[in-house]
């Protein structure tokens, strides 16, 4: 074998790690990518069903339930436009609180309620995610909340 022809099969084998590399870099990424969807754009069936998403909105008051067993709250979510019921076994962040910003993890259930892995609070009274303020503006403006893109 020629000089040459080392020297192709070398760079030949480097490009094929670097493209390697970067679709295993990829695959991951897309495994971990999360999305936030509003109630309404649940309640309008573009959150997916068998994927985990981030919901976001305000907890209605009245709505927190903690169920017989003690550890699993049932809760409303709401942009003022729509609501969404959610279920999260586990401890509610100590912030936790009707009328409050909140923004869950987890994937939507057969009946188009809300299974939460992750619960998240606000963390001073001043703070929202900024897709749950839009959507509130939307839904205060008479407006179907649409996609906002991501900044």
């Amino acid at each position: 074998m020629k000089a040459r022809h080392k020297r192709l099969t070398l760079v030949l084998l480097g490009l094929s790690g670097l493209a390697l590399a970067a679709w295993f870099v990829l695959s991951a990424f897309q495994k971990n990518l999360v999305f936030f969807f509003t109630p309404s754009q649940i309640m309008s069936g573009a959150a997916p069903v068998q994927r985990s998403f981030r919901v976001g909105g305000m907890v209605e008051k009245g709505s927190l339930k903690r169920l017989p067993d003690g550890i699993t709250y049932r809760f409303v979510v709401t942009d003022l436009a729509q609501k969404v019921t959610v279920q999260y076994k586990g401890l509610l962040p100590d912030l936790f609180k009707e009328g409050k910003g909140v923004v869950a993890q987890g994937k939507l259930g057969p009946d188009r309620s809300f299974v939460a892995d992750e619960v998240l609070a606000k963390h001073d009274e001043n703070y929202m995610p900024p897709e749950a303020a839009y959507a509130i503006k939307q839904a205060d403006a008479g407006k179907a909340p649409a996609t906002r893109e991501q900044p």
